[in-house]
C-alpha cells in the first residue's frame, strides 16, 4: 500500500517513486477543490511510479480519471513526468510559469544531438578532461540521447502567474515565483491554514540543486544563485505556518530554514573564493575539490556534470558580487578572487 499522508483541510500527500534515486520519492500533493481534485506535481515517467500515483489517488478516495487540473512547481522529470498520462486519462489542465514552459517548448523541439554538442562546448569550456567529454561526443553521433526520460515533457495549457490567486473552485491558493532551482520555480501558497507548497525550492533536510540554466539560445549571463537566495527571502518573509515539500517530509519554522540555507551558501560562497585566492582554477578544477555527499572519485558521469555547473552558478554569484573575476583570455576559463 502507498503510504498516503491525510494532512487535513482537503491535502494529502502521495509518494510517487523515482527509479535508482536517492531521493527515493517525489512527494506529489493532491489538493480537494469544488470542482475536483488538483494535484501538485505528478512525478516521475516510469510504470511502477504511475501505479503508484493510481493507487495514492484510490487510498485518498479519488482516482486518476477524476483529476481536474495539475500544477506543476517546475519542470524537472520527477515532477512533471507524469503530467501527460494524467492528461490522457482525466482531461485535466496543466499549469505552469512561463519560464519553465519555455524550457519545455525548447526540450520538445530541440534535437538531442544538438543538446550533447552544447553540452560538450559548455564542458570543455569548465575544464572537463578528455576522458569526461568523449562519452559525450559517442553519445551525439549514435543518437543514444533520444532514450532518456524527459525529452517529450507536456506542454502546459495554462500559465501559472506569480502574485495572483490560482483559478481553483473554493480555494484562494496564490502562486509565489521561486526561480533558482529553474528559472520557472513556484511556490503555491494556500492562504487558508497558510500553508506552503514549496516543491524542491525549501525542503527540510537538503539544498536543492542550484545550477546554471542551460538554454543554447541564450546568450545573457543569468545568475541562478541570486535568483535562488533572493526567492528565498521572499519565502522568509511569509513565514507560513507549514511547508509541504515535495521531498523529504513536512515541517514547519520555514523561516529558521530559510536562515540555514543562507547560511549554508554564504559559507559556500567563501568557501569557494578561498579555493581561488591562491591560484586560478577552472570550474572543472573547483567541482574535485568542493565538499559533496560523496568523494570526488565515486560521483559518477551524470552528477559530476550537475557538481559543474552548480559550482559555475556559484562562481558566477560571485563575480556579480565583485569577488571573483574570470582570467582573461584562459582557455579553458579560469577564476581567480578578487
Amino acid at each position: 500500500m502507498v503510504r498516503v499522508t491525510d494532512h487535513g483541510g482537503g491535502v494529502w500527500s502521495i509518494p510517487v517513486p523515482i527509479p535508482d534515486n536517492p531521493l527515493g520519492h517525489t512527494l506529489v500533493h493532491l489538493l480537494d477543490t469544488d470542482r475536483g481534485p488538483v494535484l501538485i506535481d505528478t512525478g516521475w515517467d516510469d510504470p511502477d511510479s504511475y501505479a503508484a500515483l493510481e493507487a495514492g489517488l484510490v487510498e485518498a478516495g479519488t482516482s486518476v480519471a477524476a483529476v481536474h487540473g495539475v500544477l506543476i512547481t517546475h519542470h524537472h522529470p520527477d515532477h512533471h513526468g507524469l503530467s501527460a498520462r494524467v492528461r490522457e486519462a482525466s482531461g485535466a489542465w496543466i499549469a505552469m510559469h512561463e519560464a519553465d514552459a519555455a524550457v519545455v517548448r525548447r526540450t520538445r523541439s530541440a534535437a538531442p544531438a544538438r543538446w550533447l554538442t552544447y553540452m560538450t562546448a559548455k564542458l570543455a569550456a569548465a575544464g572537463a578532461p578528455e576522458e569526461h567529454l568523449a562519452p559525450l561526443r559517442a553519445a551525439r553521433e549514435s543518437g543514444r540521447m533520444s532514450t532518456l526520460p524527459g525529452l517529450r515533457p507536456a506542454l502546459p495549457d495554462r500559465d501559472i502567474v506569480p502574485g495572483e490567486l490560482v483559478d481553483l473552485a473554493g480555494r484562494r491558493l496564490r502562486a509565489i515565483w521561486t526561480p533558482g532551482h529553474t528559472p520557472g520555480h513556484v511556490c503555491l501558497f494556500l492562504e487558508e491554514g497558510r500553508r506552503l507548497f514549496s516543491g524542491d525550492h525549501l525542503l527540510p533536510g537538503i539544498s536543492p540543486h542550484i545550477g546554471l540554466y542551460e538554454d543554447p539560445d541564450d546568450a545573457v549571463e543569468t545568475d541562478p544563485l541570486g535568483d535562488y537566495l533572493a526567492s528565498l527571502e521572499r519565502i522568509g518573509r511569509l513565514d507560513p505556518d507549514e511547508v509541504l515539500p515535495a521531498h523529504q517530509y513536512a515541517f514547519k519554522d520555514a523561516a529558521g530554514r530559510v536562515r540555514e540555507l543562507l547560511d549554508h551558501h554564504e559559507e559556500r560562497l567563501n568557501g569557494l573564493r578561498a579555493l581561488i585566492t591562491d591560484a586560478p582554477r577552472t570550474p572543472w578544477q573547483l567541482a574535485e575539490v568542493m565538499e559533496w555527499n560523496r568523494p570526488w572519485e565515486q560521483i559518477p558521469f551524470g552528477s559530476r556534470n550537475i557538481a559543474v555547473s552548480e559550482a559555475e552558478a556559484h562562481l558566477r554569484r560571485l563575480v556579480k558580487a565583485g569577488r571573483a573575476e574570470a582570467v582573461p583570455g584562459s582557455d579553458p576559463v579560469t577564476y581567480q578572487a578578487v
